[in-house]
């Protein structure tokens, strides 16, 4: 879970700082957003290429040189001399670190009994949820106070904490299945698996439409400063967390397809919130709290889905999802690239609310032969 928080702050880093970033570097806000689609680039090919390459490892051995890497990275980009060594050395972590999220999933269903299996996938991803609660609103609050060299400063310190801990306590001698082409072939065959990762691609493309640009979005629409954007990120962390604590305590009694239904239902009706009300600075601050209470707990159920519909292939599956996650940051912050680039800001959340229709439609449609409602 601390590694999930690093490897959150490590990609989401350039959210909360894009105004300073381009400033600093002397570049404009869309050219400072490409570090997060080119990152995002990167970690869709890189997780399940990393997976691949490392999967007979000792999952301690790999988890822990993959925390040292990613902490080294983030100190080195506090020394970048400009932008184009900041995005090489971004590229070279996020190549490395695409490989925690799914390993960590994958890690611990080797070390829980199965029918804890839901429950504890959800509390390791808490740490992407705290991640956005704690870590991005920090990020913004010391880079408009300190800059953002600091800001990659502190989080490089986060991670050499988390490497020792991992390093640590995590148990030796944990492998998983070992992945070949053959696995490859099995999830392309299984269509709850390929229906499961549209659905990932489609929620992350809405979401980081908007997600991407949001500090300036704020700035731009309802005119507020740093401290009043870093308030917004906090509010969405959260309520993340939240989501995510809420998604744990009931995964188990009302199944992951009903709390999917429920968390995606949450990231549309926020999304939908913004979009009506952008301008008006409470309405999108509450709308992005709504949002925020599923867009943790949503990709949680993803994983828990995915390593119920195949679980020997779990690693291989849960690196696909975390493959298509990223495909769709890259796609939702390309397309609001192009669309704040053309200041068109307040068409960026109904585009946005577009894609979570159509994921939520998906959701829907997924519906396992035996989901059935808790009881009242």
């Amino acid at each position: 879970m601390l590694g999930n928080i690093l490897t959150g702050c490590s990609v989401l880093a350039p959210a909360g700082m894009l105004a300073e970033l381009a400033d600093g570097l002397d570049i404009s806000i869309r050219t400072a957003g490409l570090l997060i689609t080119f990152g995002a680039a990167v970690l869709c090919i890189g997780s399940p290429l990393t997976a691949w390459l490392t999967s007979r490892i000792e999952r301690r051995t790999l988890l822990a040189t993959t925390l040292a890497v990613m902490a080294c990275a983030n100190l080195a980009s506090a020394l970048a001399p400009g932008y184009a060594s900041l995005l090489a050395i971004r590229m070279v972590m996020l190549a490395i670190g695409a490989l925690y999220t799914p390993q960590a999933a994958g890690t611990t269903a080797l070390i829980v009994p199965a029918e804890k299996r839901g429950s504890a996938i959800a509390y390791v991803f808490l740490g992407w949820s705290l991640a956005a609660a704690a870590g991005l609103p920090l990020i913004t609050f010391i880079a408009s106070h300190y800059g953002w060299r600091s800001a990659y400063g502190a989080v490089g310190a986060f991670g050499i904490l988390c490497f020792l801990l991992v390093a640590w306590r995590l148990p030796r001698a944990l492998k998983g299945v070992p992945v070949d082409l053959k696995t490859w072939a099995a999830l392309a065959r299984n269509r709850t698996v390929v229906l499961l990762l549209l659905i990932t691609t489609l929620q992350m493309s809405g979401q980081f439409v908007v997600f991407t640009f949001m500090g300036p979005l704020l700035s731009k629409l309802a005119h507020v400063g740093s401290d009043a954007v870093g308030l917004v990120f906090a509010l969405y962390g959260i309520a993340g967390f939240v989501g995510v604590v809420i998604a744990t305590r009931i995964v188990d009694s009302w199944g992951p397809y009903n709390t999917s239904v429920l968390a995606t239902t949450c990231v549309l009706m926020g999304i939908a919130g913004w979009a009506v009300c952008a301008g008006n600075y409470p309405s999108m601050a509450v709308s992005v709290a709504i949002w925020g209470l599923g867009f943790a707990s949503s990709n949680s159920m993803q994983q828990v889905r995915l390593v119920a519909a195949a679980p020997p292939l779990a690693s291989a599956s849960v690196s696909l999802n975390t493959s298509v996650l990223y495909i769709g940051q890259a796609m939702g912050s390309a397309i609001g690239g192009v669309l704040y680039g053309r200041d068109l800001l307040q068409g960026i959340g109904f585009v946005a609310m577009s894609f979570l229709a159509v994921a939520l439609t998906l959701v829907i449609l997924s519906r396992p032969k035996r989901a059935v409602w808790p009881a009242t």
